[in-house]
């Protein structure tokens, strides 16, 4: 497909293999994780995408004169599981007019609902520009191939200013992230915290601790505390567990996944396993880059009180103290992340439908939405443990 008249070309392509990882790799202008080529390889050579998964690569190339200046993750789309935007009321509302949702095409990392870039490309490149080239390319891709449209998960919010010309629907909704403000330890931050939050965050490791448990963490496939195959071993056991108990399957990800994410880009993986009598009996996954963490898969073999805060939340923040992380972003959902210092942030997503009629409807109740997550955000700020508004480490 072609996008004149500045001689950019642009491509979908079926799979991240058909572009080499220093290319891909070039375009990214920061080190988050779930874009690099590597991670998205992951997903397809491990077979959690592609055949019989309903999630089917179709990753948006722009070249320039024959030369990669963008490129975006995509993929074709035969249902709405692993997205976390949920637009399972749309689909239903195609089926009783007759109308065909699926397939439709689906700009997101599989099963990541974790904010950050996803536009890729060139440094100083005209975002704007590039963003109409690419939306004109998927329209016109959309309706020769029978996509009902086109769905954007998770932008930053920055990025949200190059799409502001294009009419694409704007969706709302709030996770909770929790905000370093240049704390020392994790004392330093309890310090922030009223003193009945406090008491409830001391009270509920020392209940962990109580119990036998012994919290160890382990980042990096090099250097001392590093992930070795036996650790990894250890989560993926914990991991499965949970999935079969809570949904019956064992999960989105399966263990060539993530070994094959721990061989290419273990720098950037931490693991918190929990052990009692040197036996794990839970672990947590969690990925991070040069500012922010990113709490991602839990699980557990036993059931031990408070120990799901501890292993998600609590190693999660002490690990970005240490690391001078500005962020961290624990998961989706969870009202109960308010009370331990998660802030209410509002996530995005951008949506274009082919038909009109749709269009106009889901303008109206994405509108009606927005006005309620902003109530709704408001609300939880409230609900937050924090002394004071500046969060700054002094005591009233």
């Amino acid at each position: 497909m072609s996008a004149d008249p500045f001689n950019l070309q642009i491509e979908l392509l079926p799979s991240i293999g058909e572009v080499a990882q220093s290319d891909w790799n070039s375009l990214n202008q920061n080190d988050y994780p779930f874009t690099k080529h590597q991670f998205l390889s992951a997903l397809e050579t491990s077979g959690c995408v592609g055949k019989d998964t309903g999630w089917h690569p179709r990753h948006i190339v722009i070249y320039q004169n024959s030369k990669l200046v963008a490129a975006m993750p995509c993929y074709r789309k035969d249902h709405s599981y692993g997205e976390y935007v949920f637009d399972w009321s749309w689909a239903q509302a195609y089926q009783q007019n007759g109308l065909d949702y699926y397939p439709k095409l689906v700009s997101a990392i599989p099963f990541t609902p974790v904010p950050g870039s996803r536009l890729l490309c060139k440094k100083n490149a005209d975002e704007a520009l590039l963003m109409r080239a690419l939306l004109a390319a998927v329209q016109s891709r959309a309706k020769s191939a029978g996509y009902s449209g086109w769905h954007l998960l998770f932008p930053e919010a920055e990025f949200l200013k190059s799409c502001t010309e294009l009419q694409l629907l704007k969706r709302e909704d709030v996770q909770f992230h929790w905000h370093n403000h240049n704390y020392q330890s994790f004392d330093d931050f309890l310090k922030t915290l009223r003193s009945s939050k406090r008491k409830q965050l001391r009270r509920e490791r020392r209940i962990v601790a109580d119990q036998g448990i012994e919290m160890r963490r382990y980042s990096g496939n090099q250097g001392g505390d590093q992930i070795d195959a036996k650790i990894l071993e250890s989560f993926y056991i914990c991991y499965c567990q949970t999935y079969l108990r809570r949904s019956g399957h064992s999960g989105y990800l399966n263990q060539r996944f993530f070994e094959e994410v721990l061989e290419s880009i273990g720098d950037q993986i931490m693991i918190v396993l929990a052990l009692k009598d040197e036996q794990p009996v839970a672990a947590s996954l969690f990925l991070f880059d040069s500012a922010k963490l990113y709490g991602r898969y839990w699980g557990c073999t036993a059931d031990v009180d408070c120990l799901h805060f501890e292993a998600c939340y609590y190693q999660g923040i002490e690990f970005a103290i240490e690391r001078g992380l500005t962020e961290f972003n624990p998961g989706t959902q969870g009202e109960h992340k308010l009370v331990r210092g998660f802030e209410p942030t509002k996530t995005y997503s951008l949506h274009w439908v082919e038909d009109q009629r749709f269009q106009s409807a889901l303008e109206e109740f994405m509108q009606r939405e927005s006005d309620y997550k902003t109530e709704y955000q408001m609300a939880a700020r409230e609900a937050l443990p924090f002394r004071q508004d500046d969060r700054s480490g002094k005591t009233e």
